[in-house]
C-alpha cells in the first residue's frame, strides 16, 4: 500500500478499492495547533478536488479536498472529538475519511513521496 499526495497537502492510501485520506505532516505543521475538524456525512458522493471537510487551527481555517471521487464510507470521529490528534499523528491515526473509489483513474497525477518532498522543500 503506497501513499500518494496532492499539491493541496492531502495524503491518500488505497486498499481494496477504499481510499483513506488525511492531511500531511507538512500541512498540520503549517496550520499550527488544530482546534476544530469538520468532516462530511457518511454516504455522501464526492468528486475529485471537492472540499469535503474543514480543519481549523489557532491561525487559520482550511478546506480539506477529496484527492479522488467516490462515496464516503467512514469518517474519523476521534479527530472531531479531539482535534489535537491531527497534530500528534497526521499521517496515520488522524485520518479524516474513507472513500469507496469510483474511478481508479483519479489516482493518476497524484504525487509520490519523493515528488511531494520536493514540493514542500
Amino acid at each position: 500500500m503506497h501513499t500518494k499526495y496532492t499539491t493541496d497537502h492531502e495524503w491518500i492510501t488505497l486498499a481494496d478499492g477504499i481510499a483513506t485520506v488525511g492531511i500531511t505532516s507538512y500541512a498540520q505543521d503549517q496550520l499550527g495547533d488544530v482546534v476544530f475538524v469538520e468532516l462530511p456525512e457518511v454516504g455522501r458522493q464526492v468528486s475529485k478536488g471537492e472540499a469535503v471537510g474543514v480543519v481549523e487551527s489557532v491561525k487559520v481555517a482550511s478546506d480539506v479536498y477529496a484527492p479522488v471521487g467516490g462515496e464516503v464510507t467512514e469518517t474519523n470521529a476521534a479527530i472531531v472529538k479531539d482535534p489535537s490528534l491531527v497534530n500528534a499523528d497526521p499521517e496515520s491515526g488522524a485520518w479524516f475519511l474513507r472513500l469507496r473509489l469510483s474511478d481508479t483513474a483519479d489516482m493518476d497525477g497524484l504525487l509520490d513521496a519523493e515528488s511531494y518532498r520536493k514540493l514542500t522543500a
